[in-house]
């Protein structure tokens, strides 16, 4: 058994029945609840999720909170760059590592290397020896000229050489004396840019006062992966606060994931450095997790109503 890992969960998940829909919910007496399913989407942690505390941490943690593994936002953090110490780690929490964030942060300019492309297959390299799936990106910075000007055709060749998913991250315009100033090129907002897998972010749509909803549905199936975080749009501010605690509409966003079968990653990257204590934190991150399990499931519209509001099951089942 995982350390410190709760005996019920794994029972739980090994109970649940699959469905080209996704997974229902946990079956009582050899029946299963009529109507509600949760998609066959893991729910993750990311490592940016406990600091100050390091990325040893956010495995004790996910462990024993009951995650379904980890997203590894390469930092600054020593252990986040070094693979040996993330597979001995993965490995003793018995917590996989499912996706890893390429270090695109300007704090992060000098991890790997300062060539951005190098970085890009560090992150690959890495999620390949560790299983990870996806790999998380940003868009250049306006500054970096040459690789901005071959970053989609570029990084459409890098996934050619790989199954792992590079999903490129919506980020946000920064603001300044009410003028909108570009920090991103081609541009902070992927949908509109020709890249297959994209990560949606709901704290960043809440600096650029985008609808997450909306974006969601122009993406499709290109939807691969999302950041599950708060805010209030407060601009130049990336609050990463816990969900519901915000005015992002996370919980129809994961209603709308179950309703639609998604199968991507769910990850909790939120900000809990205000937290007075590591029980605090603890605290913090057992409620993102609280809600998205709760929000992430569907009622199929398995009833109707007739405009005489008789209520009945949908093909007279």
């Amino acid at each position: 058994m995982r350390n410190g890992a709760s005996p019920e969960r794994s029972t739980t998940t090994d109970r649940r029945a699959k469905t080209s829909e996704g997974v229902l919910a946990p079956e009582r007496n050899g029946t299963i609840p009529a109507g509600v399913r949760v998609p066959d989407a893991p729910i993750t942690l990311s490592t940016a999720s406990v600091y100050p505390e390091k990325a040893p941490s956010a495995f004790e943690i996910a462990a024993l909170l009951g995650y379904d593994g980890v997203e590894i936002m390469v930092a600054t953090d020593p252990v986040s760059q070094d693979l040996n110490v993330l597979r001995r780690l993965s490995d003793y929490h018995e917590m996989p590592i499912l996706s890893i964030h390429a270090p695109c942060l300007l704090l992060t300019q000098r991890v790997w290397g300062r060539e951005p492309w190098g970085k890009l297959q560090r992150s690959k390299e890495v999620a390949e020896e560790v299983g990870a799936k996806v790999v998380v990106v940003h868009p250049p910075f306006r500054w970096q000229r040459e690789y901005a000007r071959e970053f989609v055709e570029g990084l459409a060749r890098m996934q050619e050489e790989t199954n792992v998913v590079f999903a490129v991250e919506n980020m946000f315009p920064v603001r300044a004396r009410g003028t909108e100033v570009g920090m991103y090129s081609p541009n902070w907002n992927p949908v509109d840019l020709d890249f297959p897998s994209v990560t949606l972010d709901l704290s960043h749509t809440a600096v650029s006062g985008s609808d997450p909803l909306q974006m969601a549905a122009d993406l499709g199936d290109r939807l691969q992966h999302v950041h599950l975080a708060d805010g209030v749009g407060v601009p130049n501010r990336d609050e990463h606060l816990v969900p519901g605690r915000g005015n992002q509409p996370c919980g129809a966003m994961l209603e709308k994931l179950a309703d639609d079968g998604y199968g991507g990653h769910i990850v909790l990257e939120v900000n809990t450095r205000r937290a007075a204590d590591r029980a605090e934190r603890v605290e913090d991150l057992a409620e993102a997790l609280a809600f998205a399990r709760l929000h992430l499931a569907a009622a199929s519209r398995t009833w109707e109503v007739t405009p005489g509001g008789e209520v009945s099951r949908r093909g007279g089942g």
